[in-house]
């Protein structure tokens, strides 16, 4: 059996995986290790079989002794240690969720129902790195894939509206902290029918305001708000990656430049992906919808 590492099987992400894995039986086909960063030498999770107490993760010799490393314990983690290990000799698989190496050219990204036979040759060509992808562009792709790949988008524009689970388990926790203090600073006048909705209303934007609202992980209140992220150019690269179109491999498609922005809202799970875009054979619309093609066949 392979030895396969866990790092960062805590978190949002980590956890996620964890409860798939158990689902689907995965860890009766490996020997699993779990590794911390905090809880050096306690016990790891139950998955249906004995395993060691949990290793050091940032122990390089202890992580040169497995076969495949599986991390979502976050880009700083990746910069932190995944270099160090390869340069002491490690040949094994390293599997990560986060973006730090997902741009290199020994990498391949992850998205198995737009690209897995990009994944299969590159087990076969012995490519070792294996990274997740952008969440909007995964998304996209699963959405629109086929339609980029016969070259039939001619621009795209995507809004991402991310809940705070995208930004990981630590964020989760603030947002409840900030949801709790704000309910607590007007409890009593919740209790009180009597009360007026206008005074309520002035003591939650007060609250928000508040230096003493929880905000060590988002920078400010997310609660009953919501927060600009990264506005930037959607570089093509990631998605010709994922396609299987790498930066040194001639691609004869039409080359698309979607915009992309993105926002944190303050709802506690779900994302949501708005797309508008435009097909290459799309034609002027009038109110009722209709192309002047319609019109002219009409006539």
């Amino acid at each position: 059996m392979k030895k396969v590492g866990f790092v960062g099987w805590r978190g949002m992400v980590g956890s996620v995986l964890m409860e798939r894995m158990t689902a689907e039986n995965d860890f009766a086909d490996i020997e699993p290790v779990f590794f911390s960063t905090s809880q050096v030498g306690q016990a790891g999770p139950d998955v249906g079989k004995d395993i060691p107490a949990l290793g050091d993760a940032k122990n390089i010799d202890e992580l040169k002794a497995l076969d495949v490393i599986v991390t979502c314990q976050g880009g700083d983690y990746t910069n932190e240690v995944y270099a160090k290990l390869r340069e002491a000799g490690w040949d094994g698989y390293w599997i990560d969720a986060a973006s730090t190496l997902r741009m290199q050219d020994n990498s391949v990204i992850v998205l198995d129902p737009v690209n897995r036979s990009v994944v299969d040759s590159a087990l076969q060509n012995g490519t070792k790195d294996f990274v997740g992808g952008n969440c909007t562009v995964s998304l996209m792709l699963m959405a629109l894939g086929g339609l980029f790949n016969e070259g039939l988008v001619e621009w795209a524009s995507a809004q991402t509206y991310q809940a705070a689970s995208g930004s990981g388990a630590q964020n989760m926790r603030e947002l409840i902290a900030q949801m709790g203090k704000i309910h607590g600073d007007v409890s009593d006048k919740l209790a009180d029918p009597a009360s007026a909705i206008l005074d309520i209303d002035r003591q939650v934007a007060a609250s928000m305001r508040s230096d003493a609202m929880p905000r060590e992980h988002f920078g400010f209140p997310l609660a009953g708000s919501l927060l600009p992220g990264s506005t930037r150019k959607w570089k093509r690269s990631e998605q010709g990656r994922v396609e299987g179109a790498g930066g040194n491999q001639q691609d004869s498609r039409p080359q698309q430049q979607p915009d992309c922005s993105g926002w944190h809202l303050c709802p506690y799970r779900c994302h949501a992906l708005p797309c508008p875009g435009a097909d290459r054979e799309a034609q002027p619309r009038c109110a009722h919808g209709r192309s002047e093609r319609h019109h002219r066949q009409v006539q």
